[in-house]
C-alpha cells in the first residue's frame, strides 16, 4: 500500500461525502412531502415511540454517493457488485414502502426477504465468477483463503458459504439499524478493513472494484450528520440491506470471506442475540435471555442512555475490525 492509494481513498471518501451531504439535505424535505416516514414496531422499548414519523429510505443518499463509481465501472467485478448491492437496495425499498403503507412497519416477510436475499446473493456468485480479483469459479473447487491459511473447498460447498455469508451478513447488518446512527457508524471500520485488504491485492485497473469503498466510506460519514441521535433520517432496510450486500460482497472479492466473522464481529453478536433468544424462548415456554433482542435493546432496558449504547457498539465494530486486520495482515 503507497501513499497514492491513501490519497485516492481520501479524495473518493470526500467525493462520497459531499454527495452523501448534498442528497441528504434534499432528500430530507422530499421524503417528509411524500409521507415517508418511519412507523416504530408496537414492540419497541417506549422511548422509540418519538420516532415514529422520522423519515425513513435515507440509505438512498448512501447508495448516491457511489454513483461516481457506478459510472467509471465497466467489467466483471464492478458489474456483478454493483448488481448485489443494488439488488439489495431495491428489495429494501419495497420493504420500506409496504412498510409506510400499512403504517405497521411490516413490509416483506423476514422469509421473503430471506429467499429474495439468497437469491441476489446466488446470482451475484455466478456474475462474479472468473473475477481476475477473487477466487470465484464453480466449475472447479477452490483454494480458500483464511488469512495465511489456505483449505480446499468444493465448488459446491464454497456456492453454499458465499450464500449464507451474503445473507447473514445483510440480515445482520439489517438488525444492528435499530438505533439512532448505529448500523452507519459500525459499518465504517469494516469496510475500511475490506478495502486495506482489496488494496493490497493485485487487481487488474479495469476491474478496480475496490474503489466503491472510500465513495461508500465517505457516504455513511455523510449520512451520520443526519443519522445520530437524535435521528432527522433513517436508512430504512433501503440502506441497511444494500450496505451488508456491500460488505459481503466486497469481502468475498477479495477471498477473504472468512474474515467477515471477524470484522462483522458485532453484527455477529447482534444476529446470535436474536436467534438465542427466540430458540431460548421457545425451549423454556416463555423465559429469555436478554431483556429484548437484538443485543443493542438489552442494553437499552438495562438503563444505558442510547448514545451510550451506539458509541459503544461503534468502538466494539472498531476493535473487531482491528482484530481482523491484524489477523489477515
Amino acid at each position: 500500500m503507497t501513499l497514492n492509494d491513501w490519497y485516492d481513498f481520501g479524495i473518493e471518501a470526500v467525493v462520497g461525502f459531499v454527495i452523501s451531504v448534498v442528497t441528504g439535505f434534499i432528500l430530507l424535505r422530499v421524503l417528509s412531502r411524500l409521507r415517508l416516514k418511519q412507523t416504530v414496531y408496537e414492540d419497541a422499548p417506549k422511548t422509540h415511540r418519538a420516532k415514529t414519523g422520522t423519515p425513513t429510505m435515507g440509505g438512498i443518499a448512501i447508495l448516491a454517493a457511489i454513483a461516481p463509481w457506478w459510472y467509471l465501472s465497466r467489467d466483471a467485478g464492478p458489474r456483478a457488485l454493483l448488481f448485489l448491492v443494488f439488488a439489495c437496495a431495491s428489495i429494501g425499498f419495497i420493504d420500506d414502502y409496504l412498510g409506510i403503507r400499512r403504517g405497521k412497519n411490516r413490509g416483506l416477510r423476514a422469509r421473503t426477504k430471506l429467499l429474495l436475499t439468497a437469491l441476489v446473493a446466488v446470482m451475484f456468485l455466478r456474475l462474479a465468477d472468473g473475477v481476475p480479483s477473487g477466487s470465484l469459479p464453480f466449475s472447479q473447487d477452490v483454494l480458500f483463503h483464511a488469512g495465511s491459511y489456505i483449505m480446499h473447498v468444493p465448488h459446491w460447498l464454497w456456492l453454499i458459504l458465499g450464500v449464507a455469508a451474503i445473507t447473514g451478513t445483510i440480515h445482520a447488518v439489517n438488525l444492528t439499524d435499530g438505533l439512532d446512527g448505529l448500523a452507519t457508524g459500525s459499518l465504517i471500520a469494516p469496510l475500511i478493513v475490506v478495502w486495506v485488504v482489496a488494496v493490497g491485492m493485485s487487481i487488474p485497473t479495469e476491474d478496480n472494484w475496490p474503489a466503491v469503498l472510500p465513495f461508500a466510506i465517505g457516504g455513511l460519514l455523510g449520512f451520520i450528520i443526519y443519522n445520530t441521535y437524535p435521528a432527522k433520517m433513517i436508512m430504512g432496510d433501503t440502506g441497511s440491506l444494500a450496505l451488508g450486500a456491500l460488505l459481503s460482497g466486497a469481502a468475498i472479492l477479495t477471498g477473504e470471506m472468512l474474515l467477515l466473522v471477524v470484522i462483522g464481529g458485532l453484527f455477529v453478536a447482534e444476529a446470535l442475540s436474536v436467534m438465542l433468544q427466540v430458540v431460548y424462548f421457545k425451549l423454556t415456554s416463555g423465559k429469555r435471555i436478554f431483556k429484548m433482542s437484538p443485543l443493542h435493546h438489552h442494553f437499552e432496558l438495562s438503563g444505558w442512555p442510547e448514545t451510550k449504547v451506539t458509541t459503544r457498539f461503534w468502538i466494539a465494530s472498531t476493535i473487531c475490525s482491528a482484530v481482523g486486520l491484524a489477523i489477515v495482515r
